[in-house]
């Protein structure tokens, strides 16, 4: 039987033949290399979204440094191995780390551990018969993070960033990490830890997100990444995220000698710290810790991809130091990723709220990783033309900490003579609406809207979800019920379901289960929400990518529903004002504008608002009143911002009440113009647009916010 140390990872045919590229093939490669993994970096780091698994990045990096080894003149200057995390998205605020987060470099075998522990006892002039302690922690698949306590009270924290520079997320990490330490006598204290979510956790949300059409996690990493990254930190408050510290940063104190002591000394004043963390003392200890450690993994209510090593003894930390963008003194022993062969039996195509046509794989069921799998998802259909995936495969499943698993590949040596290509519908299977794939997106959606049955009872169950019409005995279960009895059809049913109650043999009074008390009790929940805020009626639409902070942002800034739905329908002519004022709200981009007014252009989708708009009673925001010299002012900012980030400079002023446009126009009030501002700076001075320095801004706004 193969052991963990046995398993070898299939490689590419163009990793075999680095060492016969030409110094012009390898530079093109470099320059591919470059590009991917830029890519890949933004996806995972910036957007919470990976496209590819942890071993597939792995392999694209140690391509990369296997070609810049053999031709290091050839070594660029946006180098992957240069580089840590990516650049912090500007919706946040950020801050300079005083002491950098640098990354980790990996190694995936007894062998790269081996020469690990040669080149630290090179390094130091240890002879082969001294041995190296190392503290040995589970690598935790969550987020990075850096918080500082000063005098033992939290007072700021922030994300890895580019290693340099991160997000701040003072305000969420609040929601998880003690406020006071049980030592107050550290001027400075920044440790460092991993943000992650339980599986028990990340399967509660995405069920809740089910539930209300709200967007599925394809795994806990992705779904901690993406809830401590709010700029609403009660959503991050309710997501019930953990953390564990495994170092520091700036510190004031004197270190203590060891990693080990200074972790204990965490634990001492009230930090978690990973209890499976241990010294190993020799090269025998380190191995044996990796795979009794691996065997556990499929028990442990997190996910760990990994074990950390590092020097314990701080003195030979500090002299060890760093290279560009890891220390020498430490490493991650990364676990395989976790595979099995299975047959796939068919492909079902599914239809969700928004009118994704979703491929899932139904398989011959077999335990992956401690856990039984008879599907997985198959994404889109990309997805199954580029594995050229196939009914009747025999299909290799890998299941790499992810709850959904993925297939990797095909057998093709085991695949049936008469098999054929799977032809992914251009149809609805549900409605036969046409199905098409919009450009620069990879799914393909069902054109039916809500003639689709399928998307009407997922967008009626979001119609009445908790952060939508929340109404009291109105859930999904019941909605499936009277849907399938035709007592509603649309959202507008629901508020005339006790007038029409009495005229139907199919009313709900006639229903089993339902006696007297509990429908006059709905009647009476139904007629509570009748009025409605305008932020959650516009949520409780279903639009795509309008989620509850989204609709925050509309309702804001268009006060009253018939004032929104006006704008919304000038806005389906991209080139007026109304389109710009639209992309110029802070948090809404042209993904999000688009998706709004193709809603609003479907004449089904205006009937229904407007049959909404007959029995509601629906509240106008009412903004705050405000003095400030910008209130009800229009105002664009273009080119760059030195003392704040573009986000902050639109937050701040919607917060004074004042307009933020994309673009200039007669209707604009001022432009602040930073550096570099071209073609709208341009347009002001043409149009006598009065035009503000950054500087000026902030005077203008002094002591406003």
């Amino acid at each position: 039987m193969e052991t963990l140390f046995d398993f070898k990872n299939k490689m590419e045919p163009s990793e075999i033949q680095v060492e016969r590229l030409s110094d012009e093939e390898a530079k093109k490669e470099l320059e591919r290399l470059a590009s991917e993994i830029n890519k890949h970096d933004e996806l995972y780091y910036k957007l919470d979204n990976p496209e590819i698994s942890d071993a597939q990045y792995d392999a694209l990096r140690k391509r990369n440094e296997k070609i810049e080894k053999k031709f290091p003149t050839l070594i660029r200057g946006d180098s992957p191995s240069k580089k840590v995390g990516y650049t912090p998205s500007e919706k946040f605020g950020k801050i300079k780390h005083k002491v950098p987060m640098l990354s980790l470099a990996n190694a995936f075998s007894e062998e790269d551990i081996q020469d690990f522990i040669d080149r630290i006892k090179r390094f130091l002039g240890l002879n082969d018969s001294e041995e190296v302690e190392f503290f040995a922690e589970p690598k935790i698949d969550g987020l990075s993070f850096s918080a500082r306590y000063e005098k033992g009270i939290f007072v700021q924290g922030a994300t890895r960033g580019d290693g340099n520079t991160g997000e701040d997320i003072t305000q969420n990490l609040k929601q998880i990490l003690p406020a006071k330490l049980n030592d107050q006598t550290s001027d400075i204290l920044e440790v460092r830890g991993e943000i992650y979510m339980s599986h028990q956790d990340f399967q509660k949300l995405n069920s809740e997100q089910e539930k209300s059409g709200s967007k599925i996690f394809a795994n806990p990493r992705n779904a901690a990444a993406g809830s401590l990254r709010q700029l609403d930190a009660r959503i991050t408050k309710s997501r019930n995220l953990k953390y564990f510290i495994y170092g520091w940063g700036e510190i004031s104190d004197e270190i203590i000698d060891s990693q080990s002591q200074m972790i204990q000394k965490f634990e001492e004043i009230g930090l978690c710290t990973n209890p499976l963390s241990k010294k190993v003392n020799n090269t025998q200890q380190i191995f044996e810790n990796y795979q009794k450690i691996y065997t556990e993994r499929p028990n442990l209510d997190y996910d760990i991809d990994g074990i950390v090593y590092k020097v314990n003894n701080i003195q030979w930390q500090k002299r060890l130091g760093f290279v560009t963008r890891s220390p020498r003194w430490a490493i991650a022993h990364k676990f395989p990723a976790e595979k099995a062969k299975t047959k796939l039996e068919k492909i079902n195509v599914q239809v969700g709220r928004t009118g994704a046509l979703t491929p899932v794989a139904e398989l011959t069921p077999i335990t992956v990783g401690g856990v039984v799998v008879s599907r997985a998802t198959l994404h889109n259909k990309d997805e199954i033309e580029r594995k050229d995936i196939r009914e009747g495969d025999t299909v290799i499943i890998q299941r790499a900490g992810d709850v959904i698993p993925q297939i990797v590949e095909v057998d093709l040596k085991l695949r049936p003579a008469d098999s054929k290509p799977f032809t992914f519908p251009d149809r609805c299977p549900i409605c036969d609406s046409v199905a098409k794939k919009e450009e620069g997106e990879a799914a393909t959606r069902c054109t039916g809207g809500l003639i689709c049955n399928a998307q009407a009872v997922e967008r009626l169950i979001h119609f009445v979800s908790r952060d939508a019409f929340d109404i009291e005995g109105l859930g999904e279960k019941q909605i499936q019920s009277f849907w399938e009895d035709k007592i509603i059809s649309r959202p507008s049913d629901i508020f005339h379901l006790e007038e029409n109650d009495s005229k139907s043999l199919k009313s709900i009074s006639n229903k089993e289960g339902w006696g007297k008390k509990s429908v006059e009790n709905l009647f009476n929940a139904i007629k509570q929400k009748k009025q409605i805020e305008l932020n959650r009626l516009i949520y409780a639409l279903g639009i795509r990518f309008v989620g509850t902070s989204t609709a925050k942002l509309l309702a804001f800034r268009y006060s009253s529903f018939e004032n929104w739905k006006k704008n919304m329908l000038l806005a389906i002519d991209e080139s007026s004002e109304a389109y710009n004022e639209l992309l110029g709200i802070d948090g809404i981009g042209s993904k999000v504008a688009n998706t709004i007014t193709q809603f609003f252009q479907e004449k089904h989708n205006l009937d229904e608002i407007d049959r909404l708009s007959q029995v509601l009673q629906i509240e106008d925001t009412i903004k705050p009143e405000s003095d400030s010299p910008v209130s009800g002012k229009t105002v664009v900012f273009t080119g760059s911002l030195t003392k704040m980030s573009r986000a902050e400079a639109k937050a701040t002023a919607e917060k004074l009440n004042a307009k933020v446009s994309g673009s200039v126009s007669k209707k604009t009030d001022m432009v602040i113009a930073g550096e570099d501002a071209g073609s709208k700076l341009k347009k002001a001075k043409e149009l006598n647009v009065t035009v503000l320095t950054e500087d000026q801004w902030l005077e203008l706004i002094k002591g406003q916010v």
